[in-house]
């Protein structure tokens, strides 16, 4: 982590980041932590929030399923006011859009774009003045890849999402915005490289250079710059950025 703020930057504010088991949210849940906030991690599985939380004492798993309408409810009735609501959980599959069934669609569409509604709608009702929310989208909110046709459509959604409820929320005191980065280092990147491997009999190797290929700078996303952004847009002087999709991609998008 070399992006941290200021130790008293986040200090008394509390932030709740679903998806905070690994990759991105698990980097973005440590940084907070260090600038001083109270951080709730979600997700579904405890061995890996118990594994990011036990890097600092400010961090709390929670185990909640984003899709879970009750669960989620519940889990912002019990936490009271935040400050900083992520929506970063998500999942993505691979496939050609004539051999996709009604059931993977929808369950993309549920962790990737239902998941993200409740928790922007579960954590506006308890935001305080001057609070921050952010869904975690991807350049396929911003454009479209082969394969992945229900995760792009869902992102495309977080995007239009993000914009509307910007707009609807436009004379309070937040912001509303989305982080769209490429393709990222992370474990979800690392499982989409072995079933490259599986399906076609590329090496590793092979198939990483085909993700970094989509940057222009030729080379992945580092979690660290996700998390960066995310700590810029819920610090000081960021209240005039709102509604906004931000491409964080080497000038992919």
């Amino acid at each position: 982590m070399s992006n941290d703020m200021n130790a008293s930057e986040m200090q008394g504010k509390r932030v709740v980041i679903t998806g905070g088991g690994s990759g991105i949210g698990a980097d973005m849940a440590l940084a907070f932590a260090r600038a001083g906030a109270e951080v709730v991690i979600t997700g579904r599985r405890d061995a890996p929030l118990a594994a990011t939380a036990a890097h600092h004492p400010s961090i709390h798993p929670a185990v909640v399923d984003v899709t879970d309408e009750a669960a989620m409810v519940a889990l912002f009735e019990g936490l009271g006011e935040v400050d900083i609501v992520i929506a970063n959980a998500g999942a993505a599959e691979s496939g050609p859009l004539a051999r996709t069934d009604l059931e993977q669609w929808q369950r993309l569409l549920d962790v990737n774009l239902t998941g993200v509604f409740l928790t922007l709608r579960e954590g506006l009702r308890h935001l305080r003045d001057g609070g921050r929310l952010l869904a975690v989208a991807s350049t396929a909110g911003l454009k479209g890849y082969a394969y992945v046709a229900p995760y792009c459509a869902a992102k495309h959604g977080v995007v239009g999402l993000v914009r509307a409820l910007a707009q609807e929320t436009a004379g309070r005191d937040l912001t509303v915005n989305a982080l769209c980065p490429g393709f990222t280092d992370t474990p979800l990147l690392a499982a989409s490289v072995e079933t490259i491997v599986a399906r076609t009999g590329q090496s590793a190797e092979q198939a990483r250079a085909h993700f970094q290929s989509t940057n222009p700078a030729g080379r992945l996303i580092q979690p660290a710059e996700v998390t960066a952004t995310a700590l810029w847009l819920c610090g000081p002087h960021s209240g005039a950025i709102n509604g906004q999709a931000i491409s964080i991609s080497g000038g992919e998008t």
